[in-house]
């Protein structure tokens, strides 16, 4: 059984999949940060959950993995059984670049945890690893806009305005109460930087 918090975020993940051809933009996404505030993850965080293989040419060409993978997600009810669950927040891990924004990536969305210990072989447990990170937090409002707003600016971004250079080891995505209207949601962005 789906909870009301798991309904909305698959209703808002399913719009941003349908979205993800929207043209790109080269000014901040309306009502989101001009410049990213910079953080330092202190400890790792591991996340454990669904993982598929794509790349943002294959998301926009309409045939992507992302939206399958967030009904998979909540079809199972994945959140609701997962071992050692940290909290009611969801994430969604980029790692395993090929190149840049440009190449294949995986693509895991699952939740915070304590350990790997205990996790179906059937999931995927990704570390975000301690380091910098830049935080860019969406524009509140549909999730189907302002996501895809926020990551085709980031794309834009020079080294200079990001705060630095990107890694593309790792970013993430934090799906929090923010999150929880599709229509009225902000997620927030943790870029890699290069220390």
């Amino acid at each position: 059984m789906l909870t009301v918090f798991s309904r909305t975020l698959l209703i808002a993940a399913l719009a941003i999949a349908a979205s993800c051809s929207l043209p790109a933009q080269s000014t901040p996404p309306n009502g989101a940060a001009s410049s990213p505030m910079k953080t330092t993850l202190a400890v790792p965080i591991y996340v454990a959950g669904f993982q598929v293989r794509t790349s943002n040419a294959k998301e926009m060409s309409g045939n992507g993995e992302i939206g399958k993978l967030w009904m998979r997600f909540f079809q199972q009810n994945l959140a609701e059984q997962m071992p050692n669950r940290i909290g009611q927040t969801l994430m969604v891990v980029y790692s395993g670049y090929a190149s840049d924004e440009k190449g294949e990536y995986d693509y895991l969305l699952g939740a915070p945890v304590t350990s790997a210990d205990g996790i179906p072989a059937t999931l995927t447990v990704r570390q975000i690893p301690a380091g910098q990170y830049a935080v860019i937090t969406t524009a509140q409002g549909p999730a189907a806009e302002v996501v895809p707003s926020a990551w085709k600016h980031i794309w834009a971004m020079s080294p200079s305005e990001l705060g630095g250079q990107r890694t593309f080891l790792i970013d993430y995505e934090i799906y929090d109460q923010r999150s929880a209207a599709p229509t009225n949601a902000q997620v927030e962005i943790h870029v890699g930087l290069r220390r």
